[in-house]
C-alpha cells in the first residue's frame, strides 16, 4: 500500500495550491478517502473527506468554500484544491484511506496513511 501526496509548497496569503495524492496497493474504488493536516504541537485534524463515487463529502468548518476535495478512480488520485489560502493553513497534509462497505465519508480514523507534503502560507 502506498499513498504518495505532492503539491505542497510556499505561497502567499490568497494563493492556490492543489495537492494530489497517488494511491496504489489496494483496492481504491472501495476506499474512502481524506485529507487531514497538522500543526506541532496539535492533533491531526480532518479536514476534507469523500466517498467511493465522491458523491458525498465532508469539509471541516475553517475550510469550507475554500478547498475542494475530489478523486479520480481511474487514475486511483485524490486531490485537494485549496484557495484564498492564509496563514493559519500552514501545516503538513496528509492523505489517507479508509475501507468502506458504503458509499459514504468518514470522519473517524483511517486505515492507511501517506508521508505528508508542507504547506506554508506566508503573510
Amino acid at each position: 500500500v502506498q499513498l504518495q501526496a505532492s503539491g505542497g509548497g510556499l505561497v502567499q496569503a490568497g494563493g492556490s495550491l492543489r495537492l494530489s495524492c497517488a494511491a496504489s496497493g489496494f483496492a481504491f474504488s472501495r476506499y474512502i478517502m481524506g485529507w487531514f493536516r497538522q500543526v506541532p504541537g496539535k492533533e491531526r485534524e480532518l479536514i476534507a473527506a469523500i466517498s467511493w463515487s465522491g458523491g458525498s463529502t465532508y469539509y471541516e468548518d475553517s475550510v469550507k468554500g475554500r478547498f475542494a476535495i475530489s478523486r479520480d478512480n481511474a487514475e486511483t488520485t485524490v486531490y485537494l484544491q485549496m484557495n484564498s489560502l492564509t496563514p493559519e493553513d500552514t501545516a503538513i497534509y496528509f492523505c489517507a484511506a479508509k475501507y468502506s462497505r458504503m458509499d459514504v465519508y468518514y470522519r473517524g480514523w483511517y486505515d492507511f496513511w501517506g508521508q505528508g507534503t508542507l504547506v506554508t502560507v506566508s503573510s
